[in-house]
């Protein structure tokens, strides 16, 4: 099941029974997490499975009641000279949000 249904599902049956959703808010495809997300895990980066892998580090994700690591991994980058531009929690003015990590050209 979609988050998106999950999320309607608690806000509808939250109007049935008084209750409110306990720490988001569902936007635009996307969630609005009222809580920051914890400092970020350092992790040991192991040596490279070959050439052309990139380290693509670990992240807090919001699983729909708290935060979970997301441990990070190697991945083979698409094209030559293509840079990871990581994801990180942004905080606006309904809370904080995802913004994902993509390949792209360095900056």
């Amino acid at each position: 099941m979609k988050l998106h249904n999950v999320l309607l599902a608690c806000a509808l049956g939250a109007g049935m029974f008084g209750a409110a959703l306990p720490a988001a808010a569902q936007v635009y495809g996307g969630v609005y997490i009222q809580t920051a997300p914890p400092a970020p895990v350092y992790e040991t980066v192991p040596v490279a499975p070959g050439p052309g892998y990139f380290w693509v580090g670990g992240f807090w994700q919001w699983n729909g009641y708290r935060y979970a690591w997301i441990r990070g991994h190697y991945a083979y980058r698409p094209y030559a000279g293509a840079a990871w531009h990581p994801g990180h929690w942004a905080s606006g003015p309904r809370g904080w949000y995802w913004r994902a990590g993509h390949w792209g050209r360095p900056y």
